[in-house]
């Protein structure tokens, strides 16, 4: 095992996987010549070139839109949004034409393609900066939603992502490129769909993904020193969705708390709500909680963006309530 930074396990799966197959190609801002807006394309204009590493103008409708007429033809394109909140100007041709055209062209059109770039919030960039989209890209037909929490599920992730014949959404955090994590020095991968238990427990489940899994952590570390063993379960993988490991966590420890870092309504929690309660109902001692940011868009203040994010202390708040403690 070797340690490396998040974003260069990011470089690691697009460079093995465009050395394996010629058909991918990596377009979006600055990730040419300058690196990557993060540095997570280091190197590869220099190894693959200027017609497989592609600088493109700030246009993001219409780079998306060449991104899917390439896929159509063959090829296997990575697409970078600067951030995900630029990809609404090119939500059109994610929803509308890569979610639908293997359905809409009865599978003559598979749609092989990764939209990938930074989700959620970084510090204080302000209400248009700071959003996570996880749930509505999640509610769309016809995408993948990836959300990797750690540097050895990014690389692996990534690189299931880039052989999967449907569209992938793989959103990462722009405050987590820095992070340094263990990976092998060989060939892996990790199959899309496919939650993780990273942490034991037998009191209290909960599910997050993201960089803001890593409060549940801090919270979990906390509660076990008042005898509260927490499980802590990674979606990894937001859609499809492993109800599967949610389930059996929940059924072994009867209660359930969902962090997510972003707005409640019609949020991922409230799909997790909803699976729990149909299919393990009568597991369940006690209501779920769930922990979200405030239903507000993402202040610039830095007092009212800590009040804002979840942390530590909500977390250990609701698994509390769940306890009757």
């Amino acid at each position: 095992m070797r340690t490396i930074q998040f974003r260069e396990a990011i470089c690691e799966a697009m460079s093995e996987e465009m050395r394996r197959d010629e058909s991918i190609y990596l377009m979006g801002e600055e990730v040419a010549e300058y690196n990557g807006a993060y540095k997570a394309s280091k190197g590869m204009l220099d190894e693959f070139g200027p017609k497989r590493v592609i600088d493109t103008p700030i246009a993001e409708l219409g780079f998306a839109g060449i991104a899917v007429g390439s896929a159509m033809n063959g090829n296997r394109p990575i697409v970078e949004f600067m951030t995900f909140n630029f990809s609404l100007v090119g939500i059109d041709q994610i929803i509308n034409n890569a979610a639908k055209m293997r359905q809409m062209s009865a599978g003559q059109f598979p749609m092989p393609m990764v939209f990938r770039g930074p989700t959620a919030s970084a510090g204080q960039l302000g209400a248009t900066h700071s959003q996570a989209f996880e749930n509505w890209f999640a509610n769309t037909p016809g995408l993948k939603v990836v959300v990797p929490s750690s540097v050895y599920d990014a690389k692996g992730l990534l690189k299931s992502a880039i052989r999967d014949n449907d569209p992938v959404i793989f959103m990462e955090s722009e405050q987590m490129y820095g992070d340094k994590g263990e990976v092998p020095e060989g060939e892996y991968t990790i199959p899309l769909g496919v939650a993780d238990i990273k942490r034991e427990g037998t009191d209290v489940t909960i599910v997050s993904f993201g960089k803001i899994i890593k409060e549940a952590y801090a919270a979990a570390e906390e509660l076990q020193k008042e005898g509260i063993s927490c499980e802590i379960v990674d979606l990894r993988t937001v859609r499809p969705m492993d109800h599967e490991t949610i389930l059996k966590s929940v059924k072994k420890t009867n209660r359930l708390v969902v962090l997510e870092e972003a707005w409640p309504f019609a949020s991922v929690a409230s799909e997790i709500t909803y699976i729990v309660q149909e299919r393990a109902f009568d597991y369940l001692d006690a209501p779920i909680q769930r922990i979200t940011t405030a239903d507000t868009p993402a202040p610039y203040s830095p007092t009212l963006l800590k009040e804002w994010l979840p942390n530590a202390a909500d977390v250990i708040k609701a698994v509390k309530k769940v306890m009757y403690k």
